[in-house]
């Protein structure tokens, strides 16, 4: 496997993370919005993430890779919250709005792992060029 693998394999870990940073960022934004209408009410988004092993190749030059890939976005099926809002312009004709069911804790939480993920990958390639480098140096 070639040294500079490791790049690659990191790279596809930060693209996945600041995928899984913009999802929460949009629950987020979205958590206090309302919709008089259950069937319209925002809902919550989440990453799939999919781990990705090639083959290796036959002969003696085989290589292997790996990488991480966002294999689709997923919308929650939880159930809105019914509020009783007569006095809001998108209530219904019970006076009900819809909001939608994001737990604002458990985004957070996410958002401070999906950050210590970035951080662990940057901190990867980080050392990964300073050992390189280190090698390079060895020559001198």
């Amino acid at each position: 496997m070639s040294s500079f693998k490791v790049f690659d394999i990191a790279g596809s870990g930060l693209s996945a993370q600041s995928v899984r940073l913009n999802t929460v960022a949009s629950n987020l934004a979205n958590a206090d919005s309302v919709s008089g209408d259950a069937s319209t009410v925002y809902k919550a988004r989440h990453p799939v993430f999919q781990a990705v092993h090639a083959a290796m190749s036959a002969g003696h030059n085989a290589q292997a890779s790996a990488a991480v890939k966002v294999s689709g976005i997923v919308e929650s099926n939880a159930q809105p919250t019914v509020r009783h809002d007569p006095g809001n312009p998108l209530a219904d004709a019970q006076g009900n709005v819809y909001a939608p069911n994001v737990n604002v804790i458990e985004e957070m939480t996410d958002m401070i792992s999906a950050s210590r993920a970035y951080q662990n990958d940057v901190e990867v390639m980080s050392t990964a060029k300073d050992l390189m480098l280190a090698t390079l140096k060895l020559g001198q």
